[in-house]
């Protein structure tokens, strides 16, 4: 993982990690208007529109300087096709960090997912010195919970009811 402080971005061996641009909003309501993604999130909206896509991108920057979450866009570091998105909450007060992430359909079972999170929680303990990471998934998206095992978390306990849809 190597940090561009000044740009915000991270580099992976096969990944760009930036923040999103308003040029991206197309293809992320492209990706995101899709039912397997919607339910396998918490937050996103089904149909997913543009302006869902523009909405969710608005505070991004701010976000970031704020020092409240870090929200990326996942590019090919090559072509710089956008796959997904993973983003970081950081809880100042508790010195710890949510880790959220979606990838397109088209690129699942690409390690992308994997890349990704582990750059993410890189980040995470070496540029902004958290104490702790952690993430939760969908009991109905076990692909997510093989993620986070693939980058080392280990599961503390489960949440039951904790969402009723």
């Amino acid at each position: 993982m190597e940090y561009n402080k000044t740009k915000k971005t991270i580099l992976t061996d096969r990944l760009y990690l930036r923040i999103f641009d308003e040029s991206d909003a197309e293809t992320v309501q492209v990706l995101c208007n899709n039912i397997n993604i919607y339910k396998s999130t918490l937050y996103l909206p089904f149909p997913y529109s543009l302006n869902d896509a523009l909405g969710w991108m608005k505070n991004h920057q701010k976000n970031f300087e704020e020092d409240c979450s870090y929200e990326f866009a996942i590019t090919d570091r090559i072509n710089g096709n956008l796959f997904g998105a993973i983003s970081l909450t950081n809880n100042q007060k508790f010195n710890h960090g949510e880790i959220a992430y979606w990838i397109g359909e088209e690129y699942w079972g690409k390690g992308y997912g994997t890349e990704a999170a582990k750059a993410i929680i890189d980040f995470a303990f070496k540029e902004k010195k958290l104490h702790k990471v952690f993430a939760r998934y969908f009991k109905s998206n076990p692909a997510s919970g093989r993620i986070m095992k693939k980058v080392g978390m280990v599961q503390e306990g489960l949440l039951k009811d904790q969402v009723v849809m």
